[in-house]
């Protein structure tokens, strides 16, 4: 079989641990026999971001922004722990986070519905999808522990020489700070790209943050989402018969878990890192997740939603049989290949996409899937294969296409 040629790149962004193992087997069983893909590579895995001084995740975002479509594997963000364990020079942030500032888009992950994985909430009955503002807050925080007493102050000082100066905390012991920081600029991206989401998709869009706490910082987010609406979109949204509303986060999570599903929930950077992870667990498992970075200018970054399953890569290590649900990372790549083929006018590229998600879902629904979903699925007679076998079943089902 003649394979499906391609013309411009996919940015390739290879990670850690266990996802990297799935990685490599994905591209070796279900994407090399079919696709003379090509990719610019780059290899994110902490090593590598150690060596380089994580020039190599700047650098993969600036060739993300040059081809307009990337994959991501899941990546390691380091703590004090991982610090001892690759010998790091510092404490790199998170890779996430970093190609996020670059690129200022927002994140939407939404659940992948299969047949015989029920949600938790009963009455969700359509996916929900996070959309997620993916710049600032304390991805791009500024932290000091403080040593003992002395006072900690918030200081901005304006390009003609004005100082403006508010007290934090007189402390009397050790403490912490933490400084956040966002702009008008990268809000109002946000907001435009749920807003045109929503009109997309025709879904209503929900929006929540706790101005009533934090009066200038969540204030903002909610104003400036309020007068775009007004200005740019509110028309449209009626036209449409879609909702825009916003309240206050704790509300909209009561909400949320008495809704029936088939909405937008946007959040705040922290709030979406959660958020999704509760909607995607609920829904069925962290690795039944999409999620695609959008940014302003039309740029697309496809990652798995989850980490890098470091438990299952130290039995790996060893030499044990593992059953890592791989379908959140073969979802990054179909999603990936699609918008590529889209781009580049390539039918056969998208086609591909299409048959490899069915593929991967007919899988599981014929019983065939990894020891997470077997342990939760209302199918009967099942069978929990091993990581390799199960991404091998999924070509099998695949050929048949």
């Amino acid at each position: 079989m003649e394979k499906i040629k391609m013309t411009t790149p996919l940015v390739e962004m290879d990670g850690d641990e266990m996802t990297r193992i799935l990685w490599q087997m994905i591209k070796d069983e279900l994407l090399l026999p079919f696709i003379d893909l090509k990719t610019e590579y780059y290899d994110l895995g902490l090593e590598h971001r150690n060596e380089t001084n994580d020039q190599v995740t700047a650098d993969s975002a600036e060739a993300t922004k040059k081809y307009g479509v990337a994959v991501k594997c899941a990546t390691i963000t380091p703590n004090a722990a991982r610090m001892t364990e690759y010998n790091l020079k510092e404490m790199w942030k998170s890779p996430n986070g970093t190609i996020r500032a670059i690129l200022d888009g927002t994140v939407f992950r939404a659940p992948i519905k299969v047949k015989g994985i029920d949600p938790c909430v009963k009455n969700w009955e359509k996916p929900i999808t996070i959309a997620r503002h993916a710049y600032g807050d304390i991805y791009k925080n500024v932290e000091i522990k403080v040593p003992g007493a002395g006072k900690a102050e918030l200081v901005y000082t304006a390009e003609d020489g004005t100082v403006t100066r508010e007290t934090i905390h007189e402390f009397k012991t050790p403490g912490i700070i933490q400084g956040v920081h966002n702009t008008d600029a990268s809000i109002g991206s946000f907001a435009r790209a749920c807003f045109n989401y929503a009109l997309d998709t025709k879904q209503d869009l929900w929006f929540g943050a706790k101005d009533t706490i934090s009066k200038k910082y969540d204030h903002n987010f909610k104003d400036i989402f309020q007068e775009i609406y007004d200005a740019e979109y509110k028309e449209h949204f009626e036209a449409a018969g879609i909702e825009y509303f916003y309240s206050l986060i704790d509300d909209i999570v009561a909400r949320v878990m008495k809704a029936k599903g088939g909405f937008i929930w946007a959040c705040k950077n922290y709030d979406g890192d959660v958020m999704s992870d509760m909607v995607s667990s609920a829904f069925g498992s962290l690795a039944m997740m999409t999620s695609v970075l959008v940014s302003p200018t039309g740029v697309y970054e496809y990652e798995a939603a989850h980490g890098t399953v470091q438990r299952h890569y130290y039995k790996h290590l060893k030499g044990e049989e593992t059953s890592t649900n791989s379908v959140a990372t073969i979802f990054a790549w179909t999603g990936a290949l699609r918008k590529r083929g889209e781009l580049d006018h390539i039918k056969e590229l998208t086609e591909f996409a299409d048959n490899l998600e069915k593929a991967t879902l007919a899988t599981i629904e014929s019983g065939r899937m990894t020891k997470d979903l077997a342990q939760i699925t209302t199918l009967e007679n099942v069978t929990a294969l091993s990581s390799e076998n199960f991404i091998k079943e999924i070509r099998k089902t695949l050929e048949t296409m």
